[in-house]
């Protein structure tokens, strides 16, 4: 199994003039660790559940630009992309720009959105649920026309381009695209149809191997080959302070098929944090078999 970290904090000791020595730190941890890949999220706000609104909070983008001349071997993404907040072409040209500067390393994670106050608050268009999933497979469907030979136009219910040029094209041919989400109607649907992997939430094991029967029903349904997606969580336990209790855990997700567990510090250092879990986990967390 393979293990992920994601930074979902930026309120961390040294104020704003620190938080780019933290981020690079951490992400050098995770990559010394062995760690895959390595996320961001894509919000304006820090998000409520988590903190206040005010918290310190950076562009997705801009933060794996910088990723990407610190580190040379993790993935690298967002976690996940809102659908909202950038028009599909200058999205495509974006993750474009990331994976060229890092050596064909981006990943393409994207979602419908949910987070309606920043929306509101930065004027920032919010349709309703149903149109943010047209938009969402509308702008899949507009990447990767522009990560293709294709260069003419696109014709959708919500957007419209005339060209759809994109030079220099990524360095890998596809950018792997994650949907995050696990709607059972919509989203897992469009994992089936579109993604290269899908991230679901550690609830259970029980809870996720029905949700990953719901996928490959949505599978069989669209002919793909369930087996071609990759299968992951976020979170699942308490990796730092009972490793043993976790590796249990991450056993029984293996044997669902899950292929990586992304982690998120919990501490206000965290790249020890890091290196300190991928210390105590990563060797019987890598050899376990999905």
């Amino acid at each position: 199994m393979q293990l992920g970290i994601h930074f979902p904090n930026f309120t961390l000791p040294g104020g704003n003039t620190a938080i780019a020595t933290h981020l690079r730190d951490t992400a050098t941890a995770a990559e010394a660790g062995g760690c895959s890949q390595f996320t961001v999220m894509d919000h304006w706000f820090q998000m409520e559940q988590r903190a206040p609104a005010t918290d310190p909070m950076l562009e997705g983008y801009t933060s794996l630009g910088y990723l990407a001349a610190v580190t040379s071997t993790m993935r690298l993404g967002l976690l996940v992309t809102g659908v909202t907040y950038r028009h599909p072409g200058l999205l495509a040209k974006t993750v474009t720009t990331v994976d060229v500067l890092s050596g064909g390393r981006a990943m393409f994670g994207i979602g419908a959105a949910w987070y309606e106050r920043e929306h509101l608050a930065l004027g920032v268009p919010y349709p309703p649920i149903s149109e943010r999933f047209e938009r969402l497979e509308e702008t899949i469907q507009i990447v990767r026309q522009m990560w293709s030979d294709d260069d003419g136009p696109f014709d959708g219910a919500h957007y419209r381009l005339a060209e759809t040029i994109c030079y220099p094209k990524p360095i890998q041919s596809d950018p792997p695209i994650t949907i995050g989400g696990s709607g059972e109607k919509k989203t897992l649907k469009l994992v089936a149809r579109y993604a290269d992997a899908c991230n679901l939430f550690a609830t259970s094991p029980e809870e996720i191997g029905r949700k990953l029967d719901i996928l490959r029903g949505h599978c069989d349904a669209e002919g793909r080959d369930y087996g071609s997606i990759q299968k992951t969580i976020l979170g699942g336990g308490d990796a730092a302070n009972d490793p043993d209790a976790f590796l249990k855990s991450m056993e029984a997700y293996a044997k669902l098929g899950i292929d990586m567990v992304v982690l998120s510090a919990t501490t206000d250092d965290p790249a020890r944090w890091v290196a300190g879990v991928t210390e105590k986990i990563g060797p019987r967390l890598y050899s376990l078999a999905s």
